[in-house]
């Protein structure tokens, strides 16, 4: 089994694409907990089985859930590897922004330490 840790541009599309619905975010959140049927997550919802079936299937596109068969049903549960993969996504650019922000502090704070010695010389 190969094991990718970067997620491909096309990957990080589909992600962000499948959490940035309340319902879809709620269905990961639940199938984390533990496994659920199809029919069993739809009852939760103030929509028809078939949206509910949809919402399941972007985020089975998006690796976020996997969907096995068991008999009749159609059990899903979150897959805890696509999940850390796209939390190991969010850190990078986390500390990038952190990064900026410490340099932009560095910055300003030159620049008001420049401001205090001009100050200083004037009087």
């Amino acid at each position: 089994m190969v094991v990718h840790s970067e997620l491909s541009d096309d990957e990080i599309d589909r992600v962000f694409h499948a959490l940035a619905a309340a319902t879809r975010r709620d269905i990961l959140r639940r199938t984390i907990e533990q496994e659920h049927s199809v029919s069993t997550l739809a009852a939760d919802y103030d929509m028809s089985f078939a949206a509910v079936q949809k919402h399941v299937a972007v985020l089975e596109a998006a690796n976020l859930i996997i969907k096995r068969a068991e008999g009749r049903e159609r059990l899903v549960r979150a897959d805890p590897a696509t999940i850390a993969r796209a939390r190991t996504l969010l850190a990078r650019y986390e500390d990038l922004w952190r990064s900026r922000v410490h340099r932009l502090d560095a910055i300003l704070a030159e620049a008001s330490a420049s401001d205090t010695d001009t100050d200083t010389e004037r009087d």
